[in-house]
């Protein structure tokens, strides 16, 4: 089995590719995020946006749909324009084989219930 980090800037590099592919702007990712209390941040909109995750006792498809709802807020995306791209990022991500699940990313500590925060700024 590869590293997270690996299968992260894998994924990473086939969101990219896919969110430019439909003309969007591809955000940034990185790990893990800045607050040590947060599984997921975003900061900024669009190419210059950048979305951090935490890999660390996470499922992997928990990262994984953190990183694709961070590329539909980072474009401001909503209704079906927000739906068909998390399908083609998905459909983009199965073809890599990145989409399969599996355990927790990586051995650790177990994570924390994650906190209610939305990862869109928008009031709900």
């Amino acid at each position: 089995m590869e590293s997270a980090t690996v299968r992260f800037a894998e994924s990473a590099r086939v969101l990219t590719e896919a969110t430019r592919a439909v003309g969007l702007g591809a955000p940034g990712f990185r790990c893990p995020p800045r607050h040590p209390d947060l599984d997921r941040c975003l900061r900024g909109r669009g190419e210059h946006a950048v979305v951090s995750v935490r890999l660390r006792g996470r499922p992997w498809g928990a990262v994984l749909a953190d990183l694709v709802e961070g590329v539909v807020v980072a474009n401001e995306l909503d209704g079906r324009a927000a739906g068909r791209l998390r399908a083609a990022l998905w459909a983009a991500l199965d073809a890599a084989g990145l989409a399969t699940p599996e355990t927790p990313v990586s051995a650790g500590p177990p994570a924390r219930p994650p906190a209610p925060v939305p990862l869109s700024r928008r009031a709900a």
